[in-house]
């Protein structure tokens, strides 16, 4: 649904771009002169890639990685032709020639896709840029270790490409003390002794925060950027980038054992005030927060009790004093 004017609307989400290329900032000063790029896959993870992305590339980014070939040439005329825009999933057969034309950098994960890369650049006479993942205990993209021998014994396979990075991606890094992140690292050192030499990329978001070891030439933070905690279990140095406010359109009070929502999953354990608020799972507020969730009022937390209905939810708003909230506010 679109509205047009916000005081329509039962709530109001304010995305803030500032935020994101501070958390951006962060993230690169800790990585002193390692390059520092940015992950805005799955549109930006929601939040806008042709608006964020190239705020990231006017605070200094110029590393960027998308998920689908669709969303790079989507992606590519918001940004500047001195930036890199990197397809992690690699390219769909048959659709290399897209890559060129749209100034596009596959990362290949697999022999199949390595050999038609290849197959281009031999076609053109030329040397076509990649980076090539290798799979180091996450078992998710990349070349296993028997693809990766068999590129080693045959580096005819890797002729034609300029082979900007060396990747692999890190299974558990926001667990600092996780044995696989010491074990990923053997098995990408061992990797890139028998690979070609180039420039690797090992470090997430989470990888960041596991010392300079992990760093290598080029991190590639996603989830850290809009906000959310690199390290399980500690305070969380990003800044907030997403805020939802709903608007109040009722206020009840309530007697003890008095059912609220759907299923009258929670009843009031004495004398209760309750708002309704307009926001539920139509704006992308989980049903999974049923009973869970915490709304705030300034720094006062309001419980949301019951169940997430589709553009309704309820708060107990009893530790506010009573004139603090009000409908429609």
């Amino acid at each position: 649904m679109s509205i047009k004017r916000p005081e329509h609307a039962g709530g109001l989400l304010t995305i803030d771009l500032g935020a994101i290329c501070a958390n951006w900032r962060l993230l690169r000063d800790r990585l002193g002169a390692v390059e520092c790029a940015a992950v805005v896959k799955a549109d930006a993870y929601g939040l806008g890639a042709a608006r964020v992305a190239p705020e990231l590339a006017a605070a200094g980014c110029r590393h960027f990685f998308v998920a689908h070939l669709d969303e790079a040439i989507a992606l590519r005329p918001h940004l500047p032709t001195t930036t890199a825009l990197y397809v992690l999933h690699g390219s769909p057969p048959g659709v290399e020639r897209e890559f060129v034309a749209h100034d596009l950098i596959p990362v290949l994960n697999s022999l199949s896709q390595l050999e038609a890369w290849a197959a281009l650049a031999r076609s053109k006479d030329t040397r076509l840029p990649a980076i090539l993942q290798v799979d180091t205990g996450m078992s998710r993209l990349g070349l296993s270790p028997e693809e990766l021998a068999s590129v080693v014994e045959d580096r005819r396979r890797l002729e034609g490409i300029e082979l900007r990075y060396v990747m692999s991606h890190l299974a558990c890094a926001e667990q600092q003390d996780h044995s696989l992140n010491t074990q990923q690292m053997a098995s990408f050192q061992g990797a890139r002794r028998v690979l070609p030499k180039a420039k690797a990329s090992f470090a997430n978001s989470s990888g960041i925060f596991l010392g300079p070891d992990y760093h290598f030439d080029l991190a590639r933070p996603g989830a850290a950027l809009y906000g959310v905690a690199p390290i399980a279990g500690a305070p969380n140095p990003m800044k907030p980038v997403v805020r939802l406010q709903g608007k109040v359109i009722q206020m009840r009070a309530i007697e003890a054992g008095t059912g609220v929502g759907y299923g009258v999953t929670w009843r009031a354990p004495s004398p209760r005030r309750i708002a309704t608020v307009a926001v539920g799972y139509a704006d992308g507020l989980l049903r999974s927060l049923s009973n869970r969730a915490t709304a705030w009022f300034g720094d006062t937390p309001l419980p949301l009790i019951g169940i997430v209905s589709m553009d309704t939810i309820s708060l107990d708003v009893s530790d506010l004093p009573a004139d603090k909230l009000q409908p429609n506010s």
